[in-house]
């Protein structure tokens, strides 16, 4: 899973993975050179390729056709026909959910039972439980082969979510040429469900802990209408303020900050933002009416609420209009200049969606001389911008080698990044939900299906509530809750995967994991390398574990010149790490002047000292008998003390008094008597 280089710079693209980048998985820059770059000109017979047909002829469709089998249908219930379509498969993964919740083990077994019938009965959807069952160990003995079969029957049978988990398998085995085909649908599928006129916000799947902590600053801004912050701003919304309104009816729009998709309440928002001459709102209003979400779609009113937030200065909005045209919705006719000239003003005002449509323009020749090498300035224009679909045109171009030569590692990496912004992406939000309601059992399972799909976040979070929470996490192994060796497998798989896609922290761990043997058998060259992996992302913890294993010759050569570097390079890194590194520093003196005495030894005691005496004072101080005794006497050592030293000031206090009422000396008394006269 490593991204080639590349050699002469002529243009660079930042990939923003579409979400405000984590601490944890750095941004990665791809540079281009010429020897990447189709010296095919145009012959390519792109024209008549249908693989580039983003203004087909083909409607918009609901999300239920574009993931069947989703979940949706449980946590947010809108059309009861969905789930009669497969009537025990729902039924079987509602038991699943609620037996994760509740932690009750047999009502697992009887939701699998259910699911496994709905598989043999050949229901795509149910076979796609089955391969996450067997993919994990739930109820049944973990099973790569049973898994993979499973998957690969749902996703036969059209089941998304199954084709995730394969193309994320095909990737970890460097498997591109099959991981790219099922990808590019993907891709496609999540491209189908964006906004028409620009980038639609990114149900982006929250990391619920910062390294081994929870990440309490982004779970408050989860928390949908008990949010301090937006019960705020719908008190401002309610005093007429437009702002509030837009902003409003953006978060339930889109199911934003923890809050439930509302197609009313989105509607009603912009409708009041509006009336106030909101500008964005009638952007959006367009987009409800062109997508008909919560309202019967019109293309005309789509149009008329688009052209006003264009006349407004919304220059976004001139995308959405050339797409109507490009189509020939909600006007007389197709008309392709008209279309080009629209995508052109918004170019003109820096918007990015403008470049990727002129981009496709080029591209099929829709309005203007074809032109590939044209297309692909303006397709990495826009992606340098963070625009999804420009990703998305970039991987077929690479996949196909139309524009650019073919690559299909680069364009395995592209597709994916379109792919996870997919409508089973939503998956993140309701396990989000459940977490924040302390629903961790079902947080877990929702997290754990998302990690087989490939998604890094959700394998980071489901391994931290494994680690965390422990038996409270609801883990369901093989024949009931997980047993501690089951749990840490269990972590240490999810923490593998993470480290893979560029986690620092999961290395980290699984560097931990290895050294100490932590659900894995003790290996100290595992733990190096899985050290150099993270001291890689510059973590500055994997440098010092790193010092210290060639300080003690731990799976690394004996050297206290490396161990001295390592030591050096965390502390640039990391300027808290001063005392740690400084003790490291000292240690390493020590052994350098006053190797095989008696002080060295004791130093390298103290590792194997330490877990003792906190053993110790967890097991006999902190005892709950013990550590009343102890609390009691500490209280009666303070009172003796502080009676003591009451005692001495009054004793003080007696002996200043007494020097204060002694009679003056006689010659003193006449002189002072003088003095007065």
């Amino acid at each position: 899973m490593r991204i080639s280089g590349f050699g002469i710079v002529i243009l660079s693209v930042l990939i923003f993975y579409f979400v405000e980048i984590s601490v944890h998985a750095r941004p990665v820059v791809l540079v281009l050179s010429n020897d990447d770059l189709n010296s095919g000109g145009d012959d390519n017979g792109v024209g008549e390729s249908t693989d580039f047909d983003e203004f087909g002829e083909s409607e918009p469709k609901s999300e239920e056709e574009l993931d069947p089998g989703s979940w949706r249908p449980i946590f947010e219930p809108e059309d009861s026909t969905v789930q009669a379509a497969s009537p025990q498969y729902y039924s079987g993964l509602k038991k699943i959910l609620s037996a994760a919740s509740e932690g009750n083990f047999r009502l697992m077994e009887e939701a699998v039972d259910e699911i496994e019938a709905a598989s043999s009965a050949g229901d795509p959807h149910a076979q796609s439980i089955m391969g996450f069952v067997y993919g994990i160990g739930m109820m049944k003995d973990k099973s790569k082969s049973k898994s993979f079969l499973h998957h690969n029957f749902a996703a036969s049978g059209g089941n998304m979510q199954s084709k995730m988990a394969l193309a994320f398998t095909y990737l970890r085995q460097d498997m591109h040429d099959k991981a790219v085909q099922l990808y590019a649908e993907l891709a496609e599928t999540a491209v189908n469900s964006f906004l028409i006129s620009k980038d639609s916000p990114v149900v982006e799947p929250t990391r619920i802990h910062s390294g081994t902590e929870e990440n309490k600053g982004a779970l408050r801004k989860s928390r949908g209408e008990e949010d301090e912050d937006f019960q705020i701003l719908e008190y401002q919304a309610h005093k007429g303020n437009a702002n509030a309104m837009y902003k409003i009816g953006l978060f339930y729009y889109f199911g934003l900050r923890g809050l439930r998709r509302d197609h009313t309440k989105a509607l009603h928002w912009f409708s009041k933002a509006v009336e106030k001459g909101e500008p964005r709102s009638m952007e959006l209003l367009g987009e409800i009416y062109a997508r008909g979400a919560g309202v019967e779609r019109n293309y005309t009113k789509a149009l008329e609420w688009l052209t006003l937030a264009a006349k407004e200065g919304l220059y976004s909005a001139f995308n959405g209009i050339g797409y109507l045209y490009v189509k020939g919705y909600g006007v007389d006719k197709k008309n392709y200049t008209k279309a080009r000239e629209y995508f052109e003003k918004a170019v003109d005002n820096e918007d990015p969606s403008g470049h990727y449509n002129l981009g496709v323009l080029y591209l099929k020749g829709i309005g203007v001389k074809r032109d590939v090498r044209q297309a692909t300035k303006y397709f990495f224009v826009a992606a340098n911008a963070g625009q999804p679909k420009a990703f998305y045109q970039l991987a077929k171009m690479f996949h196909t080698g139309v524009g650019l030569k073919k690559n299909l590692e680069m364009a395995t990496l592209f597709y994916k990044l379109v792919a996870e912004r997919g409508p089973w992406s939503s998956l993140s939000r309701w396990a989000l939900e459940a977490y924040l309601k302390g629903d961790v059992g079902k947080a877990l399972i929702l997290y754990s299906r998302m990690a087989e799909m490939g998604y890094e976040i959700a394998q980071s979070n489901a391994a931290w509530i494994l680690d965390k929470y422990g038996e409270r996490s609801m883990c369901m192994g093989v024949s009931g809750f997980c047993t501690d060796k089951e749990r840490h497998e269990r972590a240490h798989s999810l923490w593998w995967r993470a480290s893979e896609q560029g986690n620092e922290h999961a290395a980290l761990l699984i560097g931990d994991a290895y050294y100490y043997g932590r659900g894995t058998e003790r290996d100290f060259v595992r733990a190096a390398e899985a050290y150099m992996h993270a001291k890689s992302q510059s973590n500055a913890q994997a440098m010092f574990n790193l010092g210290y294993m060639h300080e003690h010759g731990e799976g690394l050569p004996f050297d206290l010149h490396l161990a001295k570097r390592y030591y050096d390079q965390a502390l640039q890194s990391d300027a808290t790490a001063r005392l740690p590194v400084t003790l490291a520093l000292a240690s390493l003196w020590l052994r350098r002047n006053y190797a095989d005495t008696i002080l060295v030894r004791v130093v390298d005691s103290l590792p194997e000292v330490y877990p003792k005496v906190e053993a110790w004072i967890e097991n006999v101080v902190f005892d709950e008998g013990n550590a009343t005794i102890l609390t009691l006497f500490v209280c009666l050592i303070t009172i003796l003390y502080l009676r003591e030293r009451q005692r001495r000031q009054v004793v003080v206090a007696d002996q200043v008094a007494a020097d204060v009422a002694q009679p003056l000396d006689a010659d003193v008394a006449q002189h002072l008597a003088a003095f007065q006269r």
